[in-house]
Parts: structure tokens; C-alpha cells; sequence
């Protein structure tokens, strides 16, 4: 089993206390400097776009109660190059990096090669940068850089369309960064049929936008095809001879037919949360078996990361009791103030839930409650700082967790 770590540097208030950005910057480095002198493979580190606090003040805010910014990093490679220059073990990866904000997949991809460049560069570097990738999590991000309904037909089909549009924007992505030289007309069209809709209500209301458009007849209307999101003449992205071999990619996304589509172009893994079934997970280990591409090798659990919360407490005067009992309402508390801070309400349900899907207790109930629920061949992204601005204790958790969990699946 691996060990990964995972940052969000998420600037909320907890318990009335808002940290500042500095602050969250301290802290974050005094954990990855821990992080690396505890052996855990890679640090992965959220990544966000345009602050939630101004996207409050316009119409359809997506989290309108949440006190803060969602996370602070806004450039996984300037943050690599500084981890990777005060450690010595650690891996560093994005979580995701969002493709089609920023200057979009072209400007990323040329990015990402100018750094594994830099990376080599430095005498006997081989550490690796884990670039997960999607579309982001919050619309607003992408906005700014037109990837939002430019018509009234892409407006309607927006729910079916906006994942055409990650398909164009990972297929430009992984062909600039595999070094082909094209242009957008030799990128997959974005078409739209039936299939792609839940109901025939859904797909008549799209045809019939088009109609109006186009001044065709609703009834002939098979399949509609978009103009593409990004155009370009025939480009080459540069630095030309960067090696890949110090990448690795994993996409963001739970369709499959992304998955496949990415891994026709480059071996790209997946990412997978805790907090899906276990049936699911399984399933796309099968599913990726036969569609992983032939350049990685053969598909292995490790190339799904899984992110869990940790709630781990080994305090040495408690029982094991007390101990499950103490990391459990911390569990509980960090919960409801996510809960409250994204969407303003408390659901119990949900509490329940995602307390239930973390590892929670004594380093002894951890164990167990790993040995039931994981694979020997997984990799975990464990997340300690969730909801946590107390730095000692997240280091603590670190350190409790490697020191006396992770011995037992080495």
C-alpha cells in the first residue's frame, strides 16, 4: 500500500478563527517538510481559481455561506519548484489542475514542459510531478476565459456539452504534451446526439434551440455538431526535447469515456474519493485494465489515488476507547463545519456519512479499519489539515499515522 499526503491550504474560519494567508503558507511548508521526513510518497496540493469571497458578490454565488477561500495554491509548478528545492523524498502533485481556465490546455501543457525541463536539470533529480487534471471544481473559474455557453443551443445543452468541451480540452492537452504538431481543425469534433441526453424532453429542447438558430426543420435535426472552444492555426509547443519520463498523469473525472479517450494518446491513471462505492471503484480497476495506454505498462492500483480524511488520535494517557472517542469528535466538528460552510445547512445524514468513510480512532481501530476497506495494492491521499488550522496537531496525526499505522501495510 502507498502513502500519499494531501494539502488543500483551505483559508475557512474554524471555530472563529480565520488564519491569514501567510499563516496558511507556514504552515503548509512546516507539514511538507514533515511530510517528506516521514517517507510519504507524493504531496498532493488542491488547486483553486479566482476567489470565492468576490464570486460572492454576483449572481448564482456556488457557495454563498463558506467564509474564506476554498484553497490558496493557484500554481502547482511555481509551488513544486520551491518543494522540491527544501526536500529531498517527496513527489509533488496537483489536485486538481483545471486545463481549461488560465490560458486553457495549450498554455498548460507548454507550462508543464518548460518545468520537467527546469526539473532535469537539476544533477541526480528524479522525483516525479503528478499532474492530476479536469475541468475545475467551480463554474466561475472557467468563465473568465470563455468556456461557458456562447449560444442559445449551447446553453440549453450545456450539462451534455460541458464534458465534450473537457474531451477537447484534454485531447489538446495530452497531444501538445506528447509533442505532436496540429491544429484545431484536426482536433475531435464535439457532436451531440440523443445518447447523450437523459430524456427526449431533454434532447427535443436542445434540437429545438438548434432549430431556431439554424433554421433547419426540428425533425431532421440527427446529431449537432459545436464549434471548437479553442482555435489555432497548426502549433508546435515548445521546449521540443522535454522528457516526460518525470510525469505522471492522472485525469479527474468519473466518465469513462473520457478515461478511455485520454489513454488512447497517453498512459493517464484516475482519480477515485473515498466516498465512492466500492463497487464503482472495482469496476473502473476492471475498466482500466483494458484501456490503460500500452506505454505504462500494465494497469495497477496504484494508479488510482484515492483521497480519505484522517482523524487519528494516540494520545498516551488515553485508552483506546477514549482515543476513538476523541479523534471522532474531531471528526464530527471538522464535518459540520464544512457542511455549514458549503452549503449553509447541517445534514446529519451527510455528517454521518462522510465521518463513517474517514479513518477514525486509535492507531489500532485505524489498522482495522483499513485492513476491511482497502486493497494491499492501493494509494491513499490522506488528508489530515481537513478543517484544521492547529499545525501541531496536524503534524501530530503525521506523524501517529506513519509511525504506527503504516508499518502494518508496508
Amino acid at each position: 500500500m502507498k502513502f500519499d499526503i494531501f494539502f488543500s491550504i483551505c483559508q475557512t474560519e474554524v471555530d472563529g478563527y480565520l488564519p491569514s494567508e501567510r499563516v496558511m503558507w507556514e504552515n503548509f511548508f512546516d507539514q511538507v517538510h514533515l511530510a517528506d521526513q516521514l517517507k510519504f510518497g507524493t504531496a498532493w496540493v488542491a488547486e483553486t481559481h479566482l476567489s470565492c469571497q468576490v464570486q460572492k458578490q454576483n449572481p448564482g454565488a456556488v457557495i454563498p455561506h463558506f467564509k474564506g477561500e476554498i484553497g490558496l495554491n493557484t500554481d502547482i509548478l511555481q509551488l513544486a519548484h520551491k518543494v522540491f528545492a527544501q526536500t529531498k523524498n517527496l513527489n509533488v502533485g496537483s489536485a486538481i489542475m483545471n486545463i481549461q481556465c488560465n490560458g486553457g490546455p495549450i498554455a498548460h501543457a507548454e507550462r508543464i514542459k518548460t518545468f520537467l525541463s527546469l526539473h532535469d536539470m537539476t544533477p541526480g533529480e528524479n522525483r516525479i510531478l503528478d499532474i492530476g487534471f479536469a475541468s475545475g471544481r467551480f463554474p466561475f473559474s472557467n468563465i473568465p476565459y470563455g468556456v461557458h455557453p456562447r449560444t442559445a443551443t449551447e446553453k440549453e445543452a450545456w450539462p451534455a456539452l460541458k464534458g465534450k468541451v473537457f474531451m477537447e480540452a484534454t485531447e489538446i492537452f495530452l497531444r501538445f504534451l506528447k509533442g505532436e504538431i496540429f491544429s484545431s481543425e484536426q482536433v475531435t469534433k464535439k457532436v451531440l446526439t440523443r445518447e447523450d441526453f437523459r430524456s427526449d424532453e431533454d434532447w427535443d429542447n436542445v434540437r429545438r434551440a438548434y432549430a431556431a438558430e439554424s433554421g433547419e426543420n426540428i425533425n431532421s435535426i440527427k446529431e449537432i455538431g459545436f464549434a471548437p472552444f479553442w482555435n489555432f492555426p497548426k502549433v508546435g509547443v515548445i521546449p521540443f526535447e522535454t522528457s516526460l519520463e518525470h510525469l505522471r498523469l492522472t485525469i479527474g473525472a468519473h466518465w469513462a469515456g473520457v478515461q478511455h479517450f485520454a489513454n488512447t494518446i497517453l498512459p493517464v491513471g484516475v482519480f477515485n474519493l473515498s466516498i465512492t462505492p466500492n463497487d464503482q471503484i472495482e469496476k473502473t480497476h476492471e475498466r482500466m485494465k483494458k484501456h490503460f495506454h500500452a506505454d505504462g505498462g500494465e494497469w495497477s492500483r496504484d494508479r488510482m489515488p484515492r483521497t480519505v480524511l484522517v482523524f487519528i488520535n494516540n494520545e498516551a494517557q488515553l485508552s483506546r476507547e477514549e482515543k476513538r472517542e476523541k479523534a471522532r469528535k474531531a471528526a464530527v466538528s471538522a464535518t459540520e463545519n464544512y457542511w455549514k460552510a458549503i452549503q449553509g445547512t447541517l445534514d446529519p445524514a451527510k455528517i454521518t456519512n462522510a465521518v463513517d468513510n474517514a479513518l477514525v480512532g486509535s492507531p489500532e481501530d485505524i489498522v482495522e479499519q483499513m485492513k476491511e476497506r482497502f486493497n494491499p495494492g492501493d494509494r491513499l491521499m490522506l488528508w489530515f489539515d481537513f478543517n484544521n488550522h492547529n499545525n501541531e496537531n496536524v503534524k501530530q496525526m503525521m506523524k501517529d499515522f506513519m509511525e504506527f499505522v503504516a508499518p502494518e501495510f508496508s
